[in-house]
């Protein structure tokens, strides 16, 4: 469940409506990432997509249907940001130890930090789809991870005695642990630190 990433391309949708629904949906997922979803109004969401209630329902739905969107658009550009890490010409240890650093980053950049994270804490029990998306989503991190390590320590970067799929699995639930810990102690040295020693316990 990881986060650094750029924001890039939503795959086209039908253009049978009067707005631009890519625009939109970026929009839309903006609200719910600062907000979140049970503190953003319908009202947030369509001053903020620039449109009137009646033309949401008819194009995407009520607010759970958007929300639904938004989960998945905010998944698919962190997919295509951990491809384009992978297809990075450094070598793993680098790619894996800037991912760290950028994750790092994302936590305590701001109130907002993880869409996916704050998502999973407060509404993925409450809707099987997201828990479908956010577990894809953690999938791909998973395997971004696992083919970095393996990598490495093929390379020689990370000692053999390691294992891959232990350390990207300890990574994802670091990850969330870091999190959490600066949302109780809005403390950024605290968080740097602890990334720097994860780094330096996988070192060889």
């Amino acid at each position: 469940m990881n986060c650094p990433f750029q924001n890039t391309y939503l795959p086209p949708m039908p253009r049978n409506v009067e707005f631009n629904e890519e625009e939109a949906i970026q929009k839309a997922m903006e609200v719910f990432w600062e907000k979140g979803y049970n503190a953003t109004s319908l009202r947030d969401l369509t001053d903020a997509m620039k449109i009137n209630s009646s033309s949401l329902y008819n194009t995407i739905g009520d607010k759970q249907e958007l929300f639904v969107r938004c989960v998945k658009h905010y998944t698919d550009i962190r997919k295509r940001d951990l491809q384009k890490r992978l297809a990075s010409s450094k070598s793993p240890f680098t790619i894996l130890v800037d991912y760290i650093n950028d994750a790092v980053d994302v936590i305590i950049s701001g109130d907002n930090s993880c869409m996916a994270v704050k998502t999973a804490f407060e509404v993925a029990t409450n809707d099987q789809r997201v828990k479908d998306i956010l577990k894809e989503d953690s999938g791909s991190a998973y395997q971004f991870l696992y083919t970095l390590i393996k990598k490495a320590i093929e390379e020689g970067e990370i000692s053999p005695e390691e294992d891959a799929e232990v350390l990207a699995d300890y990574f994802i639930s670091t990850w969330t642990g870091w999190y959490e810990s600066y949302i109780l102690h809005k403390d950024p040295i605290k968080i740097r630190k602890m990334a720097q020693y994860f780094i330096k316990q996988i070192s060889k």
